[in-house]
């Protein structure tokens, strides 16, 4: 009980970075680490982030899109959660609304800033997804499946494994204003710093 007394609880350390151009914030709890940042490019009345999980805890995770909160600060001190869209629902968007250009907007966009982060070795994420995509023989259907492959899925990762991707966010980008992104997942709460 002394122990407990001496040593006060030390809150995780949000760390910020930038890497080509990007600002990345990352946090641990519990051994696990959470990576984001967000995309220079929006697609329709998404706000896109890029983001990337790995578990360095003894047992498996389970992180979901709809884990992911950007809280937005308002007029008089309020703040706004925006809650990011699931996979299928962005998905859907895509298919639906989407056009050849965002789609590859999109991809690029991605892609730059996923192989722009260099010690990033993802072991369940996009470049997985995207291998899978390419084996779908017609061009519409490849496109779509590439795209698919962007939006980060429901996960559940062993010890040791990581994964990637973007979350969308249905916010025009201009409407985000100051505020912070938020990861509330089953056992943990990720607090990012303000931007």
């Amino acid at each position: 009980m002394v122990a407990l007394q001496l040593f006060p609880a030390v809150n995780a350390q949000v760390i910020e970075f930038e890497s080509r151009g990007l600002k990345y914030q990352t946090l641990t709890h519990n051994g696990v680490t959470i990576m984001f940042a967000p995309l220079p490019t929006h697609v329709r009345e998404y706000t896109i982030f890029q983001v990337a999980i790995s578990n360095g805890s003894m047992g498996p995770y389970v992180i979901r899109p709809e884990d992911f909160y950007y809280l937005r600060n308002n007029a008089g001190n309020n703040t706004e959660s925006v809650e990011a869209a699931n996979a299928e629902r962005v998905i859907g968007m895509l298919m639906q609304k989407g056009s050849g250009g965002d789609v590859v907007k999109l991809v690029h966009t991605y892609e730059m800033a996923l192989y722009g982060i260099s010690n990033l070795k993802s072991t369940n994420g996009y470049e997985t997804r995207r291998q899978n995509a390419l084996a779908f023989g017609a061009s519409k259907l490849r496109a779509a499946a590439t795209a698919s492959a962007v939006a980060l899925v429901q996960t559940k990762l062993a010890p040791g494994e990581s994964t990637d991707g973007a979350i969308f966010l249905p916010m025009e980008a201009k409407a985000i204003g100051t505020g912070h992104l938020e990861v509330r997942t089953n056992t943990d709460t990720f607090d990012f710093n303000t931007d």
